[in-house]
Formats: C-alpha cells, sequence, structure tokens
C-alpha cells in the first residue's frame, strides 16, 4: 500500500513538472513579438552592435548582465544599482568587483540559464552582439525582456556603444564624460602616429597557442590603431589558428602573446611579473623562432587579457605604441592612464600587473 501511495505521487510529481515545463515553454513560442516594448510604452530608437535599429522600451530599472565589458562600462556609469544578475565568471575576480560580486549568476555569453534569467524579472539583458545567439530574443522576448546587444570590446566604436547605453539607463552626461575621454586619448595616439609609413610586422598570439587575431577581431583593430601591421589581417576570419611555421616564414618584427590570467588568478590580484615572465620565455623557446627578429631582438610581450580589446583596451593599446616604436616611448603613459580608468571611472584603486616586460 505504502508503495502504490509512493507510486501515485511521483506521477502527480512527475504531471506538474511536466505541466510547468508546457507552460514556460509556451512562453518561449508567445515570443513572436520577441524584444519589442508594450504598445504606449515610452521608447527610444538605437543601432546596437551588429548595426541593426532597435527600439528599446523605457524606463530601464532592471538589468541582467552577460559580459565583463558590458559590466566595466555599467560601472562606470555609475549605474550598479540597476543590477540584478550578472555572468557567473565574475566569481573568479572578486577583489575587481567587490559591490556586484555576490549579485545573482545567470551564466555568461556562452551558456545563460534562462530560468535564473526570468526569475529575476529584469528589463533588459545586456550582451554581445553576435553572442549569445538569436534564442536569447526568442527565449525572453515572451517574458517581456529586451536583449541588447552593445559590445564594447572594439575600441574605434567604443565611444558610441557608451553613449547608446548612457541614453538607454538615463545616465547621459556621465557617458558624455566617459565618450570624451575615450576620444581625447585615441585622438592623441592618432595625432603621433599620423606620419609613420613603415609599420613593424605583428604577430598576436591569443590566449590558446597559435589563435590569432584576423579582420574583424578586437585585437586586429588594436593592433592598427597602435601603428603595427598585423600579419593575420590578410586572413579571411577573425580569429585563425596558424601554424608554428606560418609564424616563422613571415618573421614577425615583433610578437604580443595575450594572457588570459596568471595561474588561477587575474592580474588585477598579481603583485609580480613572474607568471607573465614564465610566458614569455615558452614563446621565445619555440623551435626555431629564434631565427625571428621579435625573438632575436627580445621584442616579445605579454599583454594582460584585461587590457586586451574591452573597455581598457585604449590602455593596451597605449603599450602597443610603446612596443612598436620605442622612440615615442615618452609620449604614452599606459600605467598612469590604467590608474586614471580604474580610479575615476570604476571607484576601485589600481594594482595589479598587466604586461612583461613594459
Amino acid at each position: 500500500m505504502n508503495s502504490r501511495r509512493c507510486d501515485r505521487f511521483a506521477w502527480r510529481n512527475a504531471i506538474f513538472v511536466i505541466c510547468i515545463g508546457v507552460l514556460f515553454q509556451g512562453a518561449f513560442v508567445a515570443a513572436e513579438a520577441a524584444n519589442a516594448p508594450p504598445p504606449g510604452a515610452e521608447t527610444i530608437c538605437i543601432e546596437d552592435s551588429t548595426g541593426a535599429s532597435v527600439t528599446v522600451g523605457l524606463p530601464i530599472k532592471r538589468l541582467v548582465v552577460l559580459t565583463s565589458d558590458a559590466l566595466e562600462i555599467v560601472r562606470a556609469l555609475d549605474a550598479s544599482d540597476l543590477v540584478v544578475g550578472v555572468y557567473s565568471d565574475i566569481e573568479r575576480n572578486p577583489l575587481f568587483w567587490p559591490a556586484l560580486k555576490d549579485k545573482p549568476k545567470v551564466g555568461g555569453w556562452k551558456e545563460v540559464n534562462y530560468e535564473r534569467v526570468v526569475a529575476l524579472r529584469p528589463d533588459a539583458v545586456l550582451c554581445y552582439a553576435q553572442r549569445p545567439g538569436r534564442e536569447l530574443e526568442d527565449k525572453l522576448g515572451g517574458f517581456g525582456i529586451q536583449v541588447i546587444r552593445l559590445d564594447f570590446f572594439k575600441p574605434d566604436r567604443l565611444d558610441k556603444e557608451v553613449e547608446t547605453l548612457g541614453r538607454i539607463i538615463a545616465r547621459e552626461n556621465r557617458a558624455g564624460e566617459i565618450a570624451a575621454w575615450y576620444r581625447r586619448h585615441l585622438g592623441h595616439q592618432r595625432d603621433v602616429l599620423k606620419d609613420i609609413a613603415d609599420r613593424p610586422a605583428v604577430y598576436i598570439e591569443g590566449d590558446s597557442n597559435y589563435h590569432t587575431a584576423g579582420p574583424g577581431s578586437g585585437g586586429n583593430d588594436m593592433c592598427l590603431l597602435a601603428g603595427g601591421h598585423n600579419m593575420a589581417s590578410e586572413l579571411s576570419i577573425p580569429y585563425p589558428e596558424v601554424t608554428p611555421e606560418w609564424v616563422v616564414g613571415r618573421d614577425p618584427d615583433v610578437i604580443v602573446k595575450v594572457a588570459n590570467r596568471g595561474p588561477g588568478d587575474p592580474c588585477y590580484t598579481m603583485t609580480e611579473a613572474a607568471p607573465l615572465k614564465k610566458i614569455r620565455n615558452s614563446i621565445m623557446a619555440r623551435p626555431a623562432w629564434r631565427h625571428t627578429g621579435a625573438v632575436k631582438w627580445g621584442r616579445v610581450h605579454v599583454i594582460a587579457n584585461e587590457i586586451w580589446t574591452g573597455p581598457r583596451a585604449i590602455i593596451g593599446t597605449n603599450y602597443l605604441v610603446k612596443w612598436f616604436y620605442p622612440d615615442l616611448s615618452t609620449e604614452f603613459d599606459p600605467e598612469a592612464l590604467h590608474r586614471e580608468y580604474l580610479e575615476t571611472f570604476q571607484g576601485i584603486r589600481y594594482q595589479g600587473v598587466y604586461v612583461f616586460p613594459k
């Protein structure tokens, strides 16, 4: 008898779970008007990072943020109070995010926990232009949750994206200050480099060995802005994988290795450069690479992912200019620029190790 009661309970429970699932799926299907604000709502029209014209319903009082790049800009806009959910990897860098690290976690740009997002009742979700895919709009639109796709990782359009987000969350004045800061420093960099014709050949390597930055990538844009010739710009995709022979055969003048983090730690927590030095030594010891000009002359540099693309790309490009054109070193002080950015716009103190050698 007890066994039969347990069976009946299990059966009723299963039916309940199935019904909930059907209701949730039905809400997903109801997203034919995905991302559209309700009739009569106050709206603005923006251009997102895909180049699409998007109508956004206002006001935005609750935000879920799926990327660290977007979260930096939200904090810079003094809008952390709007954030109700964050990307899960924030837990890897708690010192950098003291006031946001304990917010509810919802996955990230690769994989989203839709149930958690819906439960937080956000007005909008901030994500990259291409990731997650369009299923994000399909699955959230039926719940009245808007998807706003702003990258914040390409330095030549970051100022406009900051101003766009400022309009969306009613922080126009602060957005104007930040955009002006970016334009001022990018303008100075362009002025210094405008008459340079002979550009060094540069091999950029991402955190994964032999994965480089092709056309359309933020790394390619940074290299060009810093006055370098990116050897992978001739390739057809943004993030190609190359061979050691391909690199050696093109004989780079400068090698830039992007380090995602020190062993287990974000670079914001590092106090000495040993982990970055180890990465540099391993590159210089690769078979046959000693024949490249970059290794022969010691022009191999490691740069932290924190200042490579993203909102801090202007700091990364300052370092690149110093490495590409040592004679111009006195024109730039990337460490001072980084300190100003963290203390003025992020409200945290400057610390960490981000490059080797300087």
